[in-house]
């Protein structure tokens, strides 16, 4: 039986934060900390922040290779690619925007949160992701 869907609300990435440094890593780190200048400390999960701005944004027009899941047979539909500034992390975090979102649809420095997607399904199995979305303004229109 498939786990339940977690809530948008309550949607996060998880990484990593340092111990002695408070350097954050994403995808986590589980073994040493990859900072340099730091003695090395315990590596504790830290969720993620839901919002960022986008830092830069482009389109993929192509079938990406292996490890990709993708079937070969179905038409190939271009996607939209987000690097995401988290300020309180301090680092960019790379994902595809949310269904239906194009290129036209984003700015540099636009607030995006992160909300779970589905890379890829079978009879047994879901595979999931992340995607970048833009906020909601309160007016119904989505953008900064």
């Amino acid at each position: 039986m498939a786990a339940a869907p977690v809530p948008h609300a309550e949607f996060r990435l998880l990484g990593t934060r340092c111990t002695a440094c408070a350097s954050v890593f994403f995808p986590r780190e589980d073994d040493w900390c990859r900072n340099p200048g730091c003695p090395g400390g315990e590596l504790v999960e830290t969720p993620l922040s839901r919002r960022g701005r986008v830092w830069s944004y482009t389109d993929g027009r192509y079938r990406p290779p292996a490890p990709y899941v993708s079937d070969p047979d179905a038409p190939w539909k271009p996607y939209t690619l987000v690097a995401v500034e988290l300020a309180a992390e301090a680092m960019v975090v790379l994902g595809q925007a949310a269904p239906g979102v194009r290129t036209a649809d984003l700015a540099v420095g636009m607030e995006v949160e992160v909300v779970p997607g589905v890379l890829h399904e079978d009879a047994e199995h879901v595979w999931t992701t992340w995607h970048w979305r833009p906020v909601a303004d309160g007016s119904g229109e989505a953008g900064a």
